[in-house]
Protein backbone atom coordinates (compact mmCIF):
# COMPACT_ATOMS: atom_id res chain seq x y z
CA UNK A 1 0.00 0.00 0.00
CA UNK A 2 2.04 2.96 -1.28
CA UNK A 3 0.81 6.00 0.28
CA UNK A 4 2.77 8.24 2.12
CA UNK A 5 0.90 9.91 4.83
CA UNK A 6 3.43 11.63 6.66
CA UNK A 7 5.04 14.26 4.50
CA UNK A 8 7.42 16.45 5.64
CA UNK A 9 6.36 19.78 3.92
CA UNK A 10 6.39 23.27 6.36
CA UNK A 11 5.49 26.42 4.47
CA UNK A 12 7.18 29.85 5.31
CA UNK A 13 5.28 31.72 7.85
CA UNK A 14 4.54 34.22 5.75
CA UNK A 15 2.52 31.69 3.29
CA UNK A 16 0.03 31.11 5.41
CA UNK A 17 -2.36 29.69 3.01
CA UNK A 18 -3.31 28.03 -0.20
CA UNK A 19 -4.03 30.82 -2.13
CA UNK A 20 -0.64 32.49 -0.96
CA UNK A 21 1.59 29.22 -1.31
CA UNK A 22 -0.02 29.06 -5.17
CA UNK A 23 0.80 33.22 -6.09
CA UNK A 24 3.84 33.97 -4.80
CA UNK A 25 6.03 31.68 -5.70
CA UNK A 26 4.51 31.56 -9.28
CA UNK A 27 4.98 35.35 -9.39
CA UNK A 28 8.13 36.76 -7.45
CA UNK A 29 10.24 33.80 -7.04
CA UNK A 30 13.21 34.49 -9.97
CA UNK A 31 15.33 31.15 -10.59
CA UNK A 32 19.17 32.02 -11.50
CA UNK A 33 21.90 30.04 -13.18
CA UNK A 34 19.69 27.98 -15.55
CA UNK A 35 20.58 28.05 -19.30
CA UNK A 36 18.80 26.30 -21.85
CA UNK A 37 19.65 25.65 -25.58
CA UNK A 38 16.21 25.32 -27.68
CA UNK A 39 16.37 23.17 -30.16
CA UNK A 40 12.67 22.45 -32.74
CA UNK A 41 11.84 19.09 -33.83
CA UNK A 42 8.82 18.03 -36.17
CA UNK A 43 6.03 16.38 -34.91
CA UNK A 44 4.52 13.25 -37.68
CA UNK A 45 1.52 15.85 -38.40
CA UNK A 46 4.18 18.31 -39.79
CA UNK A 47 3.66 20.55 -36.57
CA UNK A 48 6.85 21.57 -34.41
CA UNK A 49 7.74 21.44 -30.31
CA UNK A 50 9.79 23.28 -28.67
CA UNK A 51 12.15 21.70 -26.81
CA UNK A 52 14.48 23.43 -24.30
CA UNK A 53 17.35 21.84 -23.35
CA UNK A 54 19.88 21.88 -20.14
CA UNK A 55 22.72 19.63 -20.77
CA UNK A 56 25.74 19.01 -18.83
CA UNK A 57 26.65 16.04 -20.17
CA UNK A 58 25.26 13.36 -17.34
CA UNK A 59 24.37 9.83 -17.94
CA UNK A 60 20.80 11.31 -16.36
CA UNK A 61 17.90 12.89 -17.78
CA UNK A 62 14.76 14.34 -16.76
CA UNK A 63 12.07 15.38 -19.21
CA UNK A 64 10.14 18.31 -17.46
CA UNK A 65 6.13 19.01 -18.49
CA UNK A 66 4.60 21.97 -17.45
CA UNK A 67 0.92 23.14 -16.78
CA UNK A 68 -1.96 24.80 -17.89
CA UNK A 69 -0.95 28.04 -20.09
CA UNK A 70 2.85 27.39 -19.09
CA UNK A 71 6.27 27.09 -20.67
CA UNK A 72 9.61 26.11 -19.85
CA UNK A 73 10.49 29.18 -18.02
CA UNK A 74 8.16 29.31 -15.31
CA UNK A 75 9.87 29.49 -11.70
CA UNK A 76 8.77 25.77 -10.69
CA UNK A 77 10.41 24.35 -14.46
CA UNK A 78 13.67 26.22 -14.06
CA UNK A 79 13.57 25.45 -10.49
CA UNK A 80 13.93 21.82 -10.59
CA UNK A 81 16.54 22.00 -13.88
CA UNK A 82 18.50 23.75 -10.83
CA UNK A 83 18.20 21.23 -8.61
CA UNK A 84 18.41 18.42 -11.13
CA UNK A 85 21.37 19.46 -12.70
CA UNK A 86 23.36 20.51 -9.69
CA UNK A 87 22.57 16.78 -8.92
CA UNK A 88 24.13 15.18 -11.60
CA UNK A 89 20.78 14.85 -14.07
CA UNK A 90 20.24 16.66 -17.29
CA UNK A 91 16.91 17.98 -18.25
CA UNK A 92 14.85 18.58 -21.31
CA UNK A 93 11.76 21.24 -20.78
CA UNK A 94 9.40 20.83 -23.63
CA UNK A 95 6.99 23.46 -24.53
CA UNK A 96 3.20 22.04 -25.55
CA UNK A 97 2.39 23.57 -29.52
CA UNK A 98 1.65 27.16 -28.72
CA UNK A 99 3.04 27.83 -25.50
CA UNK A 100 6.70 28.58 -26.91
CA UNK A 101 6.11 31.75 -28.01
CA UNK A 102 5.09 31.03 -31.69
CA UNK A 103 1.67 29.34 -32.43
CA UNK A 104 2.10 26.10 -34.24
CA UNK A 105 0.88 24.99 -37.69
CA UNK A 106 -1.82 22.56 -37.87
CA UNK A 107 -5.37 22.97 -36.21
CA UNK A 108 -4.72 21.95 -32.96
CA UNK A 109 -3.60 22.64 -30.05
CA UNK A 110 -2.40 20.50 -26.67
CA UNK A 111 -4.67 19.35 -23.74
CA UNK A 112 -4.49 17.15 -20.70
CA UNK A 113 -4.60 14.21 -22.59
CA UNK A 114 -1.87 15.06 -26.14
CA UNK A 115 0.49 11.69 -25.09
CA UNK A 116 1.05 12.06 -29.00
CA UNK A 117 3.36 15.10 -28.27
CA UNK A 118 4.88 13.45 -25.21
CA UNK A 119 5.73 10.11 -26.90
CA UNK A 120 7.49 12.52 -29.85
CA UNK A 121 9.48 13.82 -27.44
CA UNK A 122 10.68 11.09 -25.20
CA UNK A 123 11.57 9.47 -28.41
CA UNK A 124 13.46 11.72 -30.12
CA UNK A 125 15.42 12.05 -26.62
CA UNK A 126 15.91 8.52 -26.28
CA UNK A 127 17.24 8.19 -29.73
CA UNK A 128 20.03 10.15 -28.87
CA UNK A 129 20.93 7.39 -27.25
CA UNK A 130 22.86 9.74 -24.41
CA UNK A 131 21.21 8.48 -21.34
CA UNK A 132 21.35 5.57 -18.95
CA UNK A 133 18.67 6.57 -17.02
CA UNK A 134 15.67 8.55 -17.94
CA UNK A 135 12.98 10.36 -15.62
CA UNK A 136 9.61 11.88 -16.12
CA UNK A 137 8.43 15.01 -13.96
CA UNK A 138 5.29 16.68 -14.39
CA UNK A 139 3.63 19.85 -12.94
CA UNK A 140 -0.31 19.81 -13.12
CA UNK A 141 -2.06 19.79 -16.64
CA UNK A 142 2.24 17.81 -16.97
CA UNK A 143 1.28 15.58 -14.80
CA UNK A 144 -2.08 14.14 -15.89
CA UNK A 145 0.02 14.03 -19.09
CA UNK A 146 2.81 12.07 -17.58
CA UNK A 147 0.32 9.88 -15.66
CA UNK A 148 -1.82 8.94 -18.88
CA UNK A 149 1.54 8.32 -20.97
CA UNK A 150 2.69 5.91 -18.46
CA UNK A 151 -0.51 4.11 -17.47
CA UNK A 152 -0.64 3.26 -21.44
CA UNK A 153 2.50 2.04 -21.68
CA UNK A 154 2.40 -0.20 -18.83
CA UNK A 155 4.72 -3.20 -18.80
CA UNK A 156 6.07 -2.04 -22.27
CA UNK A 157 7.68 1.46 -21.04
CA UNK A 158 10.79 2.18 -22.73
CA UNK A 159 13.30 0.00 -20.38
CA UNK A 160 15.64 3.39 -19.81
CA UNK A 161 12.72 5.09 -18.23
CA UNK A 162 12.86 4.17 -14.26
CA UNK A 163 10.96 6.65 -12.27
CA UNK A 164 8.13 9.37 -12.24
CA UNK A 165 7.11 12.20 -10.37
CA UNK A 166 4.26 14.79 -10.86
CA UNK A 167 3.12 17.47 -8.53
CA UNK A 168 -0.54 19.12 -8.38
CA UNK A 169 -2.33 16.99 -10.41
CA UNK A 170 -6.03 17.27 -11.26
CA UNK A 171 -6.30 13.57 -11.80
CA UNK A 172 -9.61 14.07 -12.51
CA UNK A 173 -10.18 16.50 -15.01
CA UNK A 174 -13.80 16.99 -14.62
CA UNK A 175 -14.18 17.62 -10.91
CA UNK A 176 -11.21 19.48 -11.28
CA UNK A 177 -12.71 22.08 -14.13
CA UNK A 178 -15.47 22.63 -11.26
CA UNK A 179 -13.09 23.31 -8.72
CA UNK A 180 -11.02 25.97 -10.89
CA UNK A 181 -14.68 27.11 -11.39
CA UNK A 182 -15.52 28.45 -7.82
CA UNK A 183 -16.32 32.09 -7.18
CA UNK A 184 -13.14 32.14 -4.69
CA UNK A 185 -10.79 30.82 -8.05
CA UNK A 186 -12.22 33.67 -10.14
CA UNK A 187 -8.05 34.86 -10.50
CA UNK A 188 -6.86 31.71 -11.72
CA UNK A 189 -9.67 31.51 -14.11
CA UNK A 190 -9.86 34.49 -15.56
CA UNK A 191 -6.22 34.44 -16.01
CA UNK A 192 -6.17 31.12 -17.89
CA UNK A 193 -9.72 31.79 -20.03
CA UNK A 194 -7.45 35.76 -20.88
CA UNK A 195 -4.30 33.04 -22.14
CA UNK A 196 -6.41 31.06 -23.91
CA UNK A 197 -8.53 33.84 -26.00
CA UNK A 198 -5.15 35.32 -27.02
CA UNK A 199 -4.34 31.55 -28.22
CA UNK A 200 -7.41 31.24 -30.40
CA UNK A 201 -6.96 34.53 -31.57
CA UNK A 202 -3.75 33.75 -33.11
CA UNK A 203 -4.55 30.34 -34.23
CA UNK A 204 -7.33 32.50 -35.78
CA UNK A 205 -5.51 34.15 -37.39
CA UNK A 206 -3.48 31.23 -38.93
CA UNK A 207 -6.82 29.57 -39.85
CA UNK A 208 -9.24 32.36 -41.07
CA UNK A 209 -11.57 30.06 -42.68
CA UNK A 210 -11.50 27.35 -39.79
CA UNK A 211 -15.19 27.07 -38.22
CA UNK A 212 -14.46 26.20 -34.85
CA UNK A 213 -12.37 28.80 -33.66
CA UNK A 214 -15.03 31.15 -34.26
CA UNK A 215 -16.75 29.79 -31.41
CA UNK A 216 -14.26 31.73 -28.74
CA UNK A 217 -16.91 34.88 -28.94
CA UNK A 218 -19.13 32.12 -26.75
CA UNK A 219 -16.44 30.86 -23.94
CA UNK A 220 -17.30 32.21 -20.22
CA UNK A 221 -15.09 29.10 -18.59
CA UNK A 222 -12.58 26.54 -18.68
CA UNK A 223 -15.51 24.13 -19.38
CA UNK A 224 -16.65 26.32 -21.90
CA UNK A 225 -13.29 26.44 -23.75
CA UNK A 226 -13.29 22.48 -23.59
CA UNK A 227 -16.58 22.00 -24.92
CA UNK A 228 -15.65 24.53 -28.22
CA UNK A 229 -12.49 24.27 -28.74
CA UNK A 230 -10.71 21.45 -27.17
CA UNK A 231 -12.93 18.58 -27.87
CA UNK A 232 -13.92 18.75 -31.16
CA UNK A 233 -10.72 20.34 -32.25
CA UNK A 234 -9.23 16.84 -30.85
CA UNK A 235 -12.14 14.35 -31.75
CA UNK A 236 -13.89 14.39 -28.41
CA UNK A 237 -17.67 14.70 -28.66
CA UNK A 238 -17.88 17.46 -25.61
CA UNK A 239 -15.95 18.37 -22.38
CA UNK A 240 -17.31 15.90 -20.81
CA UNK A 241 -16.14 13.11 -23.29
CA UNK A 242 -12.59 14.69 -23.46
CA UNK A 243 -12.24 14.91 -19.59
CA UNK A 244 -13.65 11.28 -19.18
CA UNK A 245 -10.92 9.67 -21.60
CA UNK A 246 -8.28 11.44 -20.12
CA UNK A 247 -8.26 12.00 -16.78
CA UNK A 248 -5.08 10.30 -15.34
CA UNK A 249 -7.14 7.94 -12.25
CA UNK A 250 -8.12 5.87 -14.70
CA UNK A 251 -4.65 4.97 -15.65
CA UNK A 252 -2.91 4.58 -12.86
CA UNK A 253 -3.73 1.30 -12.35
CA UNK A 254 -1.41 0.47 -15.37
CA UNK A 255 1.57 2.65 -14.52
CA UNK A 256 4.81 -0.06 -13.82
CA UNK A 257 7.62 2.04 -12.94
CA UNK A 258 7.62 3.64 -9.36
CA UNK A 259 5.87 7.20 -9.68
CA UNK A 260 5.62 9.44 -6.91
CA UNK A 261 1.90 12.13 -7.04
CA UNK A 262 2.26 14.82 -4.61
CA UNK A 263 -0.60 16.67 -4.46
CA UNK A 264 -0.92 19.64 -1.48
CA UNK A 265 -4.70 19.70 0.70
CA UNK A 266 -5.18 23.13 0.38
CA UNK A 267 -4.25 22.82 -3.63
CA UNK A 268 -7.07 25.72 -4.79
CA UNK A 269 -7.55 23.99 -7.57
CA UNK A 270 -7.70 20.20 -6.58
CA UNK A 271 -11.09 18.64 -5.59
CA UNK A 272 -11.27 15.90 -2.37
CA UNK A 273 -11.68 13.20 -5.38
CA UNK A 274 -7.54 14.31 -6.63
CA UNK A 275 -6.71 13.51 -2.56
CA UNK A 276 -7.94 10.51 -1.76
CA UNK A 277 -5.93 7.88 -0.05
CA UNK A 278 -7.96 4.47 -2.28
CA UNK A 279 -6.55 6.39 -5.52
CA UNK A 280 -2.84 4.40 -4.94
CA UNK A 281 -4.05 2.15 -1.77
CA UNK A 282 -4.35 -0.97 -3.81
CA UNK A 283 -1.15 0.07 -6.38
CA UNK A 284 2.06 -1.59 -6.50
CA UNK A 285 4.26 1.55 -8.27
CA UNK A 286 1.98 4.72 -7.64
CA UNK A 287 3.10 6.46 -4.39
CA UNK A 288 0.28 8.82 -3.15
CA UNK A 289 1.69 11.86 -0.91
CA UNK A 290 -0.48 14.44 0.44
CA UNK A 291 0.77 17.13 2.43
CA UNK A 292 -1.48 19.37 4.31
CA UNK A 293 -0.27 22.58 2.97
CA UNK A 294 1.78 23.64 -0.40
CA UNK A 295 -0.97 25.19 -2.59
CA UNK A 296 -0.69 24.54 -6.60
CA UNK A 297 2.64 24.04 -7.77
CA UNK A 298 3.89 25.94 -5.14
CA UNK A 299 5.96 23.85 -1.91
CA UNK A 300 8.11 26.99 -1.39
CA UNK A 301 11.22 26.43 0.55
CA UNK A 302 12.47 28.77 3.33
CA UNK A 303 14.08 30.87 1.00
CA UNK A 304 11.67 32.24 -2.00
CA UNK A 305 14.42 32.43 -4.62
CA UNK A 306 16.22 29.07 -3.06
CA UNK A 307 15.08 25.31 -3.75
CA UNK A 308 11.96 24.61 -3.73
CA UNK A 309 10.23 21.22 -1.41
CA UNK A 310 9.23 20.16 -4.50
CA UNK A 311 12.77 19.87 -6.19
CA UNK A 312 14.76 18.07 -3.18
CA UNK A 313 11.25 15.68 -3.00
CA UNK A 314 11.52 14.94 -6.60
CA UNK A 315 14.91 14.31 -6.32
CA UNK A 316 15.06 11.94 -3.17
CA UNK A 317 12.48 9.93 -5.19
CA UNK A 318 14.11 10.00 -7.88
CA UNK A 319 17.96 9.16 -6.65
CA UNK A 320 17.08 6.88 -3.79
CA UNK A 321 14.30 4.79 -1.98
CA UNK A 322 10.72 4.98 -3.32
CA UNK A 323 8.72 6.29 -0.06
Amino acid sequence: MPLITQSDYAPPPYLFNGHLQTIVPAVFRKVEGVRFRRERISTPDNDFLDLDWSRQGFANLAILSHGLEGDSHRPYIKGMVRMLNAHKWDALAWNYRGCSGEMNRQPRFYHSGATDDLNTVIQYALNCDCYETVALIGFSLGGNLTLKYLGEKGKDIHKSIRKAAVFSVPLCLSSSCDTIAKAGNFIYSRRFLNSLHRKVQSKSALLPDHDLLKARHNIRSIRDFDDLITAPLHGFDNAAAYYAACSAKSFLKDIAIPTLIVNAKNDPFLPEECLRPELAQDLEHVYLETPREGGHCGFAGRRLNGPAWSEKRALAFLTGRNG
